[in-house]
C-alpha cells in the first residue's frame, strides 16, 4: 500500500514557517509500523491544488493531505477537492450545527466566514475534528483515499492519531510491517560512520539510513516484514560494538533529553556555569517539564568580571592561563557546584566566532569542564568553525555527552573522531 503525504499553503512552500507538521506525522506512521513513500508541498493556489490531487491520485492508495480547511479565502483545499472530483460542495449539516453549538458555548457570534468550514465536496466522508472548527473529509479520487486534516498542530495531531492511523489500518491486510530503531552518534561524520557499518552483512528486508541534524548524526535501522524485524536486536548489538562510544543516545532525539530523564532517575542535582554557549545547555534542560526538581542554576558568566565574582575564579587563573583554558572551567564547573551544593557543576568557555581566534586558541576552540564530588574532569576541544551557532552546539553536546558517561559511571573524558583535543 502507497501512502503519501500533500502539505499545502504558501507559508510552507516559501520557507516562512518550517513544516513540523509533516515531519511529526511521518515518524507517527512510522512508530505504527506504517512508512510513507512520498511528500510533496504544494502552494495556496486553485490550479495547483486541483492538479496535485488528480496527478497524485492516480500512483498512491492513501493520501494525507494537510492544510487548507480554514475560513479565509486562502483556504481552498474543499474547494480544489470538489473540482477535481468535477462534483459541488454541499454543506454538511452536522458541522454546521457543531460549529454553531462551539460559538454559543464560548460566548461569541460565528462570523459568516466560517460557515465554509462546512462546505464540503458531495462525495465527502466526515472525519472529525475534536478540537477545532475545521472539518476533516476523505474522499475516494481514481484509485486513492485523499484524507484532509487542518493545518492547526494540535488539531492535526489529534486527528491523525484517533483518525487517520486507524483508517490506514482499516484499510488493508496486506501490509507489510516496518521497525525502526534510532542511535544517535556524537563525534563522527556520515561518510565515517558508513564505511564502520559497511562491515556488517545486511539480512535481507533490513536497510540502513543516517539524518543529520548538527550536532548529531542519527542512525536509523530499518527492518521490513517479520523475518527482518526479528533480525534487527542482532543487527543493532552489532552496530553498537563497532560505534562503541560513538554512540551517546538510543531512542532519543537529544542528549539533553537523556541527561534530563537520567538526573530525574537519579534524584540528583545540577548547576551550570556557561560562557561561549550563552545558556545554550540551560535552556536545552529547561525544555523538559520537570527540570526544576535536579536544575539549580543556570549561570551565563561572560566576563571575567562575573567568573570571578559570582564563581570565584582566581583572578590570577585568568591572567595566568585566559578564559578559554582548562584551568578556568575547572574553576567555574568546581564554583558553580558549590555556589549551593549540587551534585555536578558543567562548564564551558570558548571562541564560537566568527572573531577572537589565535594562532594558539584558533576559532572553535572551546574548554569544557565537569565538577563531581570525585573530582573534577575537563578538555578542551578545537570544533568545526564553520558558524558560531556549530560551535555553541557541539560545544553543549559534549558537555552533556561529559555529564551522560559521569551518571552512567562511565570514562567522562573519550576520543571524538572529529573534534580535536589540545594537551593540557
Amino acid at each position: 500500500m502507497k501512502i503519501e503525504m500533500i502539505c499545502t499553503g504558501e507559508e510552507v512552500l516559501s520557507g516562512q514557517i518550517i513544516d513540523t507538521n509533516a515531519a511529526w506525522a511521518a515518524n507517527a506512521l512510522m512508530n505504527q509500523g506504517i512508512e510513507m513513500q512520498q511528500r510533496i508541498t504544494v502552494g495556496d493556489r486553485l490550479d495547483d491544488l486541483i492538479a496535485v490531487f488528480q496527478e497524485r491520485s492516480h500512483h498512491a492508495d492513501i493520501i494525507l493531505v494537510n492544510g487548507g480547511l480554514g475560513p479565509t479565502s486562502d483556504d481552498m483545499s474543499s474547494e480544489a477537492m470538489a473540482l477535481a472530483k468535477g462534483e459541488p460542495l454541499v454543506e454538511c449539516t452536522p458541522w454546521r450545527l457543531r460549529l454553531e453549538e462551539w460559538f454559543t458555548r464560548n460566548g461569541r457570534v460565528m462570523p459568516v466566514s466560517n460557515l465554509k468550514q462546512a462546505m464540503l465536496p458531495e462525495s465527502a466522508v466526515m472525519v472529525d475534528n475534536p478540537v477545532g472548527t475545521a472539518c476533516g473529509f476523505r474522499v475516494k479520487l481514481n484509485q486513492a483515499w485523499l484524507f484532509f486534516t487542518p493545518g492547526v498542530p494540535f488539531e492535526f495531531k489529534r486527528m491523525v492519531n484517533e483518525q487517520f492511523i486507524p483508517f490506514v489500518q482499516s484499510q488493508t491486510n496486506e501490509h507489510v510491517e516496518v521497525s525502526v530503531r534510532k542511535l544517535l552518534t556524537l563525534g563522527y561524520g556520515e561518510s565515517s560512520l558508513a564505511d564502520k557499518l559497511t562491515q556488517i552483512d545486511l539480512p535481507e528486508g533490513v536497510t540502513v539510513g543516517y539524518r543529520s541534524f548538527m550536532p548529531y548524526i542519527e542512525i536509523k535501522l530499518f527492518a521490513r516484514g517479520e523475518e527482518a524485524i526479528g533480525s534487527l536486536a542482532n543487527i543493532v548489538a552489532l552496530v553498537k560494538t563497532l560505534l562503541g562510544n560513538v554512540i551517546v543516545a538510543e531512542e532519543r532525539s537529544s542528549l539533553a533529553q537523556v541527561v534530563h530523564e537520567r538526573l530525574l532517575e537519579g534524584a540528583q542535582s545540577l548547576s551550570v556555569a556557561e560562557s561561549c554557549t550563552g545558556g545554550l545547555i540551560t535552556s536545552g534542560l529547561v525544555a523538559f517539564p520537570g527540570s526544576s526538581a535536579y536544575l539549580h542554576h543556570g549561570l551565563v558568566t561572560y566576563s571575567n568580571e562575573s567568573k570571578v565574582a559570582v564563581l570565584d575564579v582566581n583572578p590570577q587563573t585568568l591572567d595566568d592561563h585566559g578564559a578559554v583554558s582548562i584551568a578556568t572551567v575547572e574553576e567555574m564547573a568546581e564554583g558553580a557546584r558549590t555556589l549551593i551544593g549540587s551534585d555536578y557543576g558543567l562548564a564551558t568557555s570558548g571562541i564560537a566566532g566568527p572573531d577572537g581566534g589565535s594562532d594558539q586558541k584558533p576559532v572553535g576552540t572551546v574548554a569544557i569542564g565537569l565538577a563531581t564530588s570525585k573530582g573534577v574532569y575537563s578538555q578542551m576541544l578545537k570544533f568545526p568553525a564553520r558558524s558560531r551557532e556549530l560551535v555553541r552546539q557541539l560545544s553543549s553536546a559534549v558537555a552533556y555527552d561529559m555529564l551522560r558517561r559521569a551518571l552512567n559511571d562511565e570514562p567522562v573524558i573519550v576520543d571524538y573522531a572529529s573534534y580535536a583535543r589540545f594537551a593540557k
